[in-house]
């Protein structure tokens, strides 16, 4: 026993034994796992190795990459908050001259953002694994052929949710647990991480649990068909909620004094601060503000409500859900009424030529139906929607109350920003590789790669749907805007503007995100190369800038007079003509390419070099 515990701490090197030591080992034996841990590593895998999370099949790139995403924007916040703790003379700016630690408030909005970021965190994660907390019909066809006991298929999905979970909380506040002490000098440092570890871990169960309780009350109650007509309303409200609660934190964090002193009822709405009262109590003690008190019980009342209420329903929702995908779910290929008009109005106009009205078709009647693109649309839409909403809303504090404000300027740049998201979200999935169940038709028919006037016209449609997509979501856009608007943006010459803007940016975004789209929608070929996640990020960052600025500068401009309203106008038409030139091109070059079969590879006879 000695031995073995010192060999713990005992650096062995590789021993190289020859071939027949080797052989005189024996044959290599793999572990022994029991059925139900193979099944919890099967399920445990899914979350990472399925098509939405890793559509080039790579799941352990994936996994890495979202464990660095998810784990080091706390570790950054708590390592540059060590100057702020330890400053010397004049940096960082606004530090007390005695070098003490910085004013009390500020210490609570540092603590406030660990809880608010775990929140946020494990509440996004939740949602974009939706659909993978509950069996499908591959779980149905496979699973349930196997002679497994189906209570053991349960449990095992159920640990796979709590590994996941737990895995994902420990990534999330493992890094900034272990800098915080030296950053932040606590007086009492068993008491400061006993806080700060007991309220980040209780918000993320909070946020994880609530969110799995409201869909296995949804699927209990009203089963899978009605479930689905709202899911996507849902985590598009979900996503938006999280990501403003963030972008909004600088804002929050200069009244959180006001909100805690004065009692505010927005403070006990919103859970990050129930969880701030845990931190906050066992850190300073009796001593505490008396709603830290009060918010600590209601953080412990509604963390355990939560959890069992999932422990509740979710139960019933599988059972259901099993059911139901035995039974199978009406057909629902009815076209509805109300489209009937729109849809002869495209096909009389934009529609004609039938190649075009194909590919507009198929377009419609995929996008909605693999969870892949459905969940890129919620993500885009969902954090678009909460950027436009931190833009336009003001919030000050006075005598205990928050006011909020609609700024003008925010207005201005929120339609950009609308058009911004929704024409990125439509390309990344008319791009994204995975469903190839279409292409082989259109290869067929048009051959691969097709005639320059047909790929033309297939290429069109797409266009022109994420055109006509992005035009209705604006004009409701810019409708709710108006009822909002200060009186300045409601002249003439101010709506005028709004208007030649939002048409201007929709075409002109359309033609710049798909300017080098060679493909179909959704039949594009997965990578050969894994794309650099940072130069994606990069090139998002460079450009939205320029989107919000543009409406910021021109509507004033355009405002003064008719040559405003001229100039912007040819300014738009000879880079719309451009544009296009530029993607015709694009497009004949890739035509003139030669065609190569189903199951032949391109490298060694490109090399660079064939193109």
């Amino acid at each position: 026993m000695a031995d073995t515990f010192q060999r713990l701490f005992t650096h062995a090197e590789p021993q190289v034994l020859s071939v027949n030591v080797q052989a005189a080992l024996g044959p290599a034996r793999a572990p022994r796992r029991s059925q139900f841990s193979w099944l919890m590593r099967h399920f445990v895998e899914r979350f990472f190795n399925h098509e939405t999370a890793s559509p080039d099949g790579d799941a352990k790139t994936r996994m890495v990459q979202i464990a660095c995403a998810a784990g080091l924007p706390p570790f950054a916040v708590a390592v540059y908050l060590w100057p702020v703790y330890h400053p010397i003379k004049g940096w960082p700016p606004g530090a007390p001259s005695d070098g003490g630690p910085p004013a009390y408030w500020l210490q609570v909005n540092h603590h406030l953002f660990f809880i608010l970021y775990s929140f946020i965190a494990l509440g996004i994660a939740t949602v974009f694994e939706w659909d993978l907390f509950f069996p499908d019909l591959l779980d149905l066809f496979v699973l349930g052929t196997l002679p497994i006991v189906p209570r053991k298929v349960f449990l095992a999905r159920v640990a796979a949710i709590g590994l996941f979970t737990a895995g994902l909380l420990i990534d999330v506040n493992l890094l900034a647990t272990f800098v915080l002490p030296m950053s932040m000098d606590p007086s009492n440092l068993p008491r400061f991480l006993l806080g700060h570890l007991l309220a980040t871990v209780m918000a993320g169960i909070f946020s994880a649990a609530s969110i799995l309780a409201l869909q296995g009350v949804l699927l209990s109650l009203f089963g899978e068909n009605l479930f689905r007509r709202v899911a996507l309303v849902l985590q598009g409200s979900i996503i938006t909620l999280l990501v403003m609660m963030m972008l909004l934190f600088p804002v929050l964090s200069g009244i959180v004094p006001s909100l805690l002193e004065s009692q505010n009822l927005l403070v006990r709405c919103l859970p990050p601060f129930w969880f701030l009262g845990i931190d906050q109590r066992l850190l300073e003690g009796p001593g505490a503000l008396p709603i830290y008190s009060s918010l600590a019980q209601t953080a412990c009342l509604a963390t355990l409500l939560a959890v069992a209420l999932t422990m509740l329903t979710y139960p019933l929702a599988y059972a259901r859900r099993v059911r139901e995908l035995v039974e199978g779910s009406p057909s629902q290929a009815k076209e509805h009424v109300a489209t009937t008009p729109l849809r002869w109005l495209l096909h009389a106009t934009v529609l004609r030529p039938p190649v075009r009205r194909a590919v507009f078709h198929f377009i419609s009647r995929t996008i909605l139906r693999v969870p892949r693109y459905r969940i890129y649309l919620v993500l885009y839409c969902g954090v678009g929607l909460s950027v436009v909403t931190a833009t336009i809303l003001r919030f000050t504090a006075a005598h205990g109350q928050v006011r909020v404000n609609v700024s003008a300027d925010g207005i201005r740049v929120a339609i950009g920003i609308v058009i911004f998201w929704m024409i990125a979200g439509l390309r990344l999935a008319f791009v994204s590789s995975g469903n190839q169940r279409g292409r082989w038709l259109f290869r067929i028919i048009h051959g691969n790669p097709p005639e320059f006037g047909t790929m033309t016209q297939q290429l069109l449609a797409a266009q022109i749907w994420a055109l006509a997509c992005c035009g209705a979501v604006t004009s409701a856009a810019w409708l709710i805007f108006r009822a909002i608007s200060p009186p300045e943006l409601l002249t003439w010459p101010a709506t005028a503007s709004q208007a030649l803007i939002a048409v201007v940016m929709c075409v002109l975004l359309t033609d710049a995100f798909f300017v080098n789209v060679t493909t179909i929608a959704f039949t594009g070929d997965t990578a050969r190369t894994q794309a650099n996640l940072a130069f994606t990020v990069l090139k998002y960052f460079a450009f939205f800038p320029l989107v919000t600025t543009v409406p910021l500068r021109l509507e004033p401009l355009m405002e003064r007079g008719i040559n405003g309203f001229l100039g912007v106008a040819l300014f738009a038409t000879g880079a719309h003509l451009y544009l296009r030139y530029r993607h015709r091109r694009i497009v004949h070059d890739y035509c003139n390419r030669l065609a190569l079969e189903d199951d032949e590879d391109d490298f060694p006879m490109k090399l660079g070099l064939r193109y």
